[in-house]
């Protein structure tokens, strides 16, 4: 979920509280993401370790995730699973894979996070994968990402209290270049929850892009 960018000196709120409203504790919805390898997931978080402060999570490499879409309210027992694999399979393999670069992260107003690029093929997986999840006539909302984007920390309890000016400061005194690549090569679905703290979820299934094996 993308947030938008916070102003200066703005106050920043709990993630969880937010998206509680809609997704509450323990509940496991669906996901759609691009999952960094641990190596890359490494890579991505080495440089951001040591930012989190009270009202501020930081993501675990092993959470790392770049979410196309979560069909919110749907779990898999919902859903003809073999069904939906079988179609969103179709689609996959008319789109090769890529790599999606991530650069130094912006302070939002829930999150510090990541924007990363291309966001055409991006978008056109987001798109297939919303039909996909709406044919298969579950009742879900589908919540798609609007552009590519990776979470490194989440606002939590005593977001309030966060300097969202002390932390920028923090993210520009880190003098090494923080571009870093995730290799989008396949579609990982993920029934997912949160406990008011951290994301967590569970895997369902893998569907690889065109050209991919194993």
């Amino acid at each position: 979920m993308g947030g938008t960018q916070a102003e200066a000196g703005a106050q920043m709120e709990s993630f969880f509280e937010r998206v509680g409203r809609i997704w509450p504790v323990g509940r496991r919805d669906l996901h759609w993401h691009i999952l960094p390898t641990p190596d890359e997931a490494g890579v991505l978080a080495t440089s951001y370790q040591g930012l989190a402060t009270k009202g501020l999570q930081s993501v675990p490499p092993e959470w790392m995730h770049c979410t196309l879409m979560h069909a919110v309210g749907l779990d898999r027992s919902d859903i003809d699973l073999d069904v939906l694999l079988k179609d969103v399979a179709s689609f996959a393999q008319k789109v090769r894979p890529f790599n999606l670069t991530f650069d130094r992260p912006a302070v939002g107003n829930f999150a510090v996070e990541i924007s990363g690029w291309p966001g055409r093929p991006f978008t056109q997986l987001v798109d297939g994968l919303t039909e996909a999840m709406v044919r298969t006539g579950g009742a879900v909302t589908a919540a798609p990402s609007r552009f590519p984007h990776l979470s490194v920390a989440y606002a939590s309890d005593g977001a309030e209290s966060i300097d969202a000016v002390s932390l920028k400061a923090a993210l520009a005194d880190i003098e090494q270049p923080l571009s870093a690549t995730v290799v989008a090569d396949r579609l990982h679905l993920v029934e997912q929850w949160h406990d008011g703290a951290h994301i967590m979820w569970k895997p369902v299934a893998a569907v690889p892009l065109a050209g991919v094996t194993g």
